[in-house]
């Protein structure tokens, strides 16, 4: 779909987009996360509220290991907009959360109590707070997805209020190409054909009546600074440390710092608040390896780059030394597939470890036709469990280890309907099986 241009600029389309909302909804609720997108939905949102004479709520779901920039913001925010605040509903629950730097914990639960401690901040005490010794909602449970919460958040909340319901998310179309399609989707259901908006429903079929709507889907970053400048809206703090950190406006991301989308910036973390990160280190598994290799190919950086005082065989060994500091069990997994990988060129191709090249032909190692130090440390540094890169297929006795390795760990025990690995499947079914039995 092409784009349309017309004579107005982002500011009017969005306040105009208020307008429709508030005079067209019985209730509205925004989704604020102290990033500034929703930072300044909202602020725009509640002047619009002033001249209408409208209130509004917020969902702010805390996911416990969050910059204090971020916690004072939030705080700003609340308190500056107080007037028109209807309801302010602040989550610290137990939320599952990715964790995409370990491979033995790739979730974890926010709030947990079982770790309380190790929490990153002690538990808010405003009266809006909702945590589990108080929570309103029947259908939470611990480990519940974070998507998951959302949408029966949504349900609840229109429940409560009745009539039509407007959730607000601050997401941009040119942000990435998924929440492009968010927006152009031709199949959505929209509220009277205003393609900013979407009907959400739960699962494939129940349709609830709540619209999310995108107020500020078609604002570049320029869009969302030159409005913070030429309005004196409040913004995170956080940014501004970022960018004297030499981080650009757009690669700045404001979210869980272990996810697939921030990882790449786990050392820009420890350099923003060191005293906030010594406390992440110990909450979230395989967090100071990722803060280590943030910059190189292990968290899916193309700006991959060892470090030069180091041979590509010096690395692999770093490497897995490093790894045995938080999984001594994964570096020996690692050492054996490694140790058959080089049996196996020296019984096949008569190439004696000591002959192992450096690196060759990258073409070749990609196509897993050569070996090489540079080969093996590229599989470390991914976290490949299976050692796919080493032409290792997925074994029962390595989904056996992984599984109770995760189990080990904290880490999430994996349900059969959850994964697509057939013999990570395999495992989980015959777990289930026998605590049936």
């Amino acid at each position: 779909m092409p784009k349309k241009y017309i004579d107005k600029n982002v500011y009017d389309a969005a306040i105009e987009r208020f307008e429709i909302i508030f005079n067209s909804f019985d209730n509205v609720y925004l989704s604020v996360s102290g990033g500034k997108d929703s930072s300044v939905m909202m602020q725009l949102a509640a002047r619009e509220a002033r001249k209408l004479n409208k209130k509004f709520s917020i969902l702010y779901i805390d996911l416990e290991a969050q910059y204090k920039a971020t916690i004072n913001h939030i705080e700003e925010l609340i308190q500056d907009n107080k007037d028109v605040l209807d309801e302010i509903y602040w989550i610290c629950l137990p939320i599952s959360l990715r964790n995409a730097v370990s491979v033995i914990q790739p979730k974890w639960i926010c709030w947990d109590k079982d770790d309380k401690h190790k929490w990153v901040r002690d538990m808010p005490k405003y009266d809006y707070v909702i945590n589990e010794d108080n929570c309103p909602f029947d259908w939470f449970y611990k480990g519940m997805e974070f998507e998951d919460f959302i949408i029966y958040f949504a349900e609840w909340f229109n429940q409560k209020h009745g009539g039509i319901t407007g959730a607000g998310i601050a997401i941009r179309s040119n942000e990435s190409l998924n929440r492009f399609r968010a927006i152009i989707n031709d199949k959505k259901i929209t509220y009277k054909n205003y393609r900013w908006t979407t009907k959400v429903r739960i699962g494939q079929e129940k349709w609830i009546n709540v619209y999310n709507f995108y107020p500020l889907y078609d604002w570049r970053t320029e869009d969302i600074w030159g409005a913070v400048a030429k309005m004196d809206l409040k913004f995170n703090e956080i940014y501004e440390l970022m960018y004297k950190n030499g981080v650009s406006i757009h690669e700045q991301r404001l979210c869980q710092p272990y996810g697939d989308d921030q990882r790449s910036g786990l050392d820009q973390f420890r350099a923003l608040e060191p005293e906030t990160w010594e406390k992440v280190l110990n909450r979230v598994h395989g967090v100071n390896f990722g803060n280590i290799y943030a910059r190189t190919s292990l968290l899916g950086d193309i700006k991959s780059e060892k470090p030069e005082h180091m041979t590509w065989q010096q690395y692999a060994v770093f490497l897995l030394e490093s790894i045995g500091l938080y999984a001594p069990e994964l570096r020996d997994h690692y050492y054996r597939k490694i140790k058959t990988f080089l049996n196996w060129y020296e019984k096949e191709e008569g190439l004696k470890v000591e002959d192992i090249p450096d690196e060759t032909d990258k073409k070749l190692e990609s196509a897993k036709k050569v070996a090489s130090w540079r080969r093996i440390a590229r599989a470390i540094e991914k976290n490949d469990f299976w050692m796919s890169r080493l032409s290792f297929g997925q074994t029962k006795s390595d989904a056996k280890m992984l599984y109770e390795l995760r189990e080990k760990y904290k880490g999430f025990l994996i349900k059969s309907e959850n994964t697509t690995q057939k013999q990570l499947k395999a495992i989980a079914e015959e777990w289930e099986n026998e605590k049936a039995n």
